[in-house]
């Protein structure tokens, strides 16, 4: 087995700024730890209020330059950078495997995910347009004209460490902004290996910028307090969001958010049950449940309601756990003991409230962050798990009677990401993707995530778009001339 490691050298595991790779202004570094075995992997820096302020310095000082750049050249770095990262997928992939957990298979998915944010917003960096027409009464004209919003504070889950920054930064990079990255703490060598590969392929110093920090609080919100920063963009949990909205409030950035979900996946009795399984695996273990897009809920129609679990436990059951770079691993660590002991205590409060465990359901012995696939029945509408995101391997089964009853129950969260939905019955789809509460859904297909897609949600799941052409509208402002011309 090849080093991971070998991606990122010691030289570049420090704080990118500017032009520089430096150490954080005190010194100080954080361990970050492999999931499947709790060992450390790699030391990195651990910045403060001033390293981050430092980053804010020369991405200020680069706005003006980088804005000015021609759009072609702005996408053909973009381009470049795509091909960098699809060159080297497999070294990339095997270090998200490291510190994230995911099997390797899935870590070459986020690669090309990741990837294509970069190719999709090379070809949308040339197509930023304004507008020129008559003003209805006359007289006048009437121009728009885009422009970048400016520097650019990005703060990143754990959960896909490249194709999170990778679908902010590029737009962002496409629209002529710069940018600082703020990665999660368990997972920031990825950010680091982005980093490089876009100064190696020429992004000027000052553009793309990455602050690693265990004190992300400080960090951030001096960030959101200085002046110079103009949005802010965050991935993560609702309760973090409504913290950044409101610093980010006080010098009234724009900003966009993409918070928790609570997804629901519908199994009508007319689907094709086939395609049903096969999608709720793929929306349920993609990621090992953790995802914000995984269905958290699952409600299957009565008349097909045994028939479905019984298939899906036996599919849950046959999934092999271990170290996700061992062959024929289907899934790898959760990411930190607090996630295994939160789902733990979700599956055994259903438990104690009268759920039933098909497969799965009890932690396994040694080390690492391992939980078992698990399947449970009978879940009583009080259970947490059914209003928590369960972010982890765990299905629970709902039966419904009637449409009416699963989209209300659907319906009732917080929460409004994503969707899922499995009939044959067209205007049945039709009336449940206008019913349902949620910025997208799925019609029998278990994943939704695409960088030509406009992905985002609604209530407190957040709000602005990643993906798409909208993406790159979260990066522009836009001015409106009168002109007189009688």
């Amino acid at each position: 087995m090849s080093d991971p490691m070998k991606v990122l050298a010691p030289a570049h595991r420090r704080l990118r700024v500017g032009d520089a790779w430096r150490d954080a202004a005190s010194g100080a570094t954080f361990a970050v730890e492999d999931p499947a075995t709790g060992t450390t992997i790699a030391e990195v820096a651990d910045a403060d209020v001033v390293d981050g302020l430092a980053a804010l310095d020369v991405a200020s000082k680069a706005m003006a330059q980088w804005a000015a750049t021609p759009p072609r050249k702005r996408s053909e770095l973009l381009t470049a950078t795509y091909r960098a990262l699809t060159g080297r997928s497999e070294e990339i992939a095997r270090l998200i495997t490291l510190e994230m957990g995911k099997p390797l298979a899935e870590a070459r998915a986020e690669v090309a995910y990741g990837a294509e944010f970069f190719r999709w917003f090379a070809e949308e960096a040339v197509r930023v347009e304004g507008r020129y027409s008559t003003a209805p009464a006359g007289g006048y004209r009437i121009l728009t004209v885009p422009k970048p919003v400016g520097p650019c504070v990005f703060v990143t889950p754990w959960n896909f460490p490249l194709a999170m920054g990778a679908r902010k930064i590029a737009p962002a990079l496409a629209a002529g902004c710069t940018t600082i990255t703020k990665p999660a703490a368990q997972t920031p060598l990825t950010m680091l290996v982005l980093a490089r590969i876009m100064e190696e392929v020429g992004v000027p110093p000052g553009v793309v910028n990455v602050v690693t920090t265990k004190r992300a609080g400080e960090v951030v919100s001096a960030l959101l307090a200085d002046s110079r920063t103009r949005k802010l963009s965050f991935t993560g949990s609702t309760e973090v969001g409504r913290v950044l909205l409101r610093q980010a409030a006080d010098n009234v950035l724009r900003t966009s958010m993409e918070l928790g979900g609570n997804a629901a996946l519908i199994v009508c009795a007319d689907a094709d049950l086939d395609v049903a399984l096969d999608g709720a695996m793929v929306a349920k273990m993609r990621n090992i449940g953790q995802s914000c897009i995984a269905a958290n809920r699952i409600y299957v129609e009565e008349p097909v309601r045994e028939e479905f679990t019984a298939r899906f436990a036996e599919r849950m059951g046959a999934l092999s756990v271990g170290h996700g770079l061992d062959d024929g691993v289907d899934v790898g660590a959760l990411i930190d003991e607090t996630s295994v002991t939160t789902i733990d205590e979700l599956v055994a409060d259903a438990v104690d409230r009268g759920a039933r465990v098909v497969v799965g359901g009890e932690r396994p012995d040694g080390p690492g962050h391992f939980y078992p696939p698990t399947v449970l029945v009978d879940v009583p509408d009080d259970a947490r798990m059914l209003r928590a995101e369960i972010f982890g391997p765990v299905a629970p089964i709902i039966s419904f009677t009637s449409d009416d009853e699963v989209m209300a129950k659907a319906n009732d969260t917080e929460h409004g990401l994503v969707g899922y939905l499995f009939t044959r019955d067209l205007q049945r789809a039709l009336r449940f993707t206008e019913g349902l509460d949620t910025g997208m859904i799925g019609i029998n297909r278990g994943l939704i995530s695409d960088p030509s897609a406009p992905f985002g949600g609604v209530k407190q799941s957040g709000f602005g778009k990643e993906g798409s052409h909208e993406g790159i509208l979260e990066y522009l402002d836009l001015t409106y001339a009168a002109i007189d011309l009688p």
